[in-house]
């Protein structure tokens, strides 16, 4: 459900509603909440504040706007809770910023907040660069609140390269070496961008995919957990969190984005949603599938 006070979203989520989204400015959520409040807070924040995806951001505002945000964000997490923040690059006059130093700069001063991995979510396609190599991948800082933290491997393993691979000497040999339930996943993940033909493209210029969402809520919130985004969007971490079994909170200061979140969680309890599946292999494209209209290089691929 959509609300538009800051009280309603904490009437909601106590009357039961499992996916709440308030339309306005998170600093203003952020100022109302109770103290260890949601288990697990994961974002992909703009490159500014309260504007509509405006390119002349400088990069001081998005500095002074994390150093506001993050000691709020920090007491709103449950001790043991988690807090990861997505985020790519500023890119000027050729200039390329990672937005993850001031990400890290700004969460890393607070007191008992710990990072534990910085993750590289690589994906195949996007903007094509002519002076510089293209951009293909964006990072994830994943913040603890505290050593004794929720961690769930197992909810996020993935399949084993070599599931039949044996030990080959010792007190196991001949037994299998690998885990059964999967392997690490490890910190660098190849999950599709959401690009025009992706099933879940909305109107939301910089959608992120609802895999990357599941596999960092499967692992770092437990079922029935409360997510919080303070920059929803088109919903993307309320629909992952819907599906496994956990209840969200997002803020968004645009009602067309709001409106498109709702309606996607809408679409999601009548089994009409089309998500991309986290298990789903990367497609790769036969070179030959594409050339049709070019005899001379068909002929040259066919050998």
């Amino acid at each position: 459900m959509i609300v538009n006070s800051t009280n309603d979203v904490r009437s909601a989520v106590e009357a039961g509603e499992t996916f709440v989204i308030y339309n306005g400015d998170c600093r203003d959520l952020l100022g109302s909440a109770p103290t260890e409040y949601f288990d697990f807070t994961l974002t992909s924040p703009p490159y500014f504040m309260g504007k509509e995806y405006d390119r002349s951001y400088k990069l001081s505002d998005f500095i002074a706007d994390h150093q506001e945000i993050a000691p709020a964000i920090a007491q709103l997490t449950k001790t043991g809770g988690n807090i990861a923040w997505q985020v790519g690059h500023h890119v000027k006059n050729g200039v390329d910023v990672p937005l993850d130093f001031p990400t890290y700069q700004a969460f890393s001063a607070i007191e008992n907040l710990i990072l534990h991995n910085r993750i590289v979510w690589t994906f195949g396609h996007g903007a094509h660069a002519t002076k510089r190599f293209s951009g293909r991948h964006e990072t994830i800082l994943w913040f603890s609140k505290g050593n004794d933290y929720y961690f769930d491997l197992d909810a996020a393993r993935v399949p084993q390269k070599y599931r039949g691979k044996t030990f080959y000497k010792g007190p196991n040999k001949g037994q299998l070496s690998s885990n059964p339930n999967g392997k690490n996943p490890g910190d660098v993940w190849d999950i599709p961008n959401v690009k025009a033909n992706h099933v879940e493209k909305t109107a939301h210029p910089c959608q992120f995919p609802v895999a990357l969402a599941q596999r960092l809520i499967r692992a770092l919130c437990p079922i029935g957990g409360l997510v919080f985004d303070p920059f929803s969007g088109s919903g993307s971490t309320g629909i992952a969190a819907a599906l496994d079994g956990r209840r969200f909170v997002g803020a968004d200061i645009s009602a067309e984005y709001c409106n498109i979140a709702q309606k996607r969680y809408e679409l999601l309890l009548a089994q009409k949603l089309q998500v991309r599946p986290l298990d789903k292999p990367v497609l790769e494209p036969n070179p030959r599938s594409k050339v049709a209209r070019f005899p001379e290089l068909q002929a040259v691929l066919e050998g």
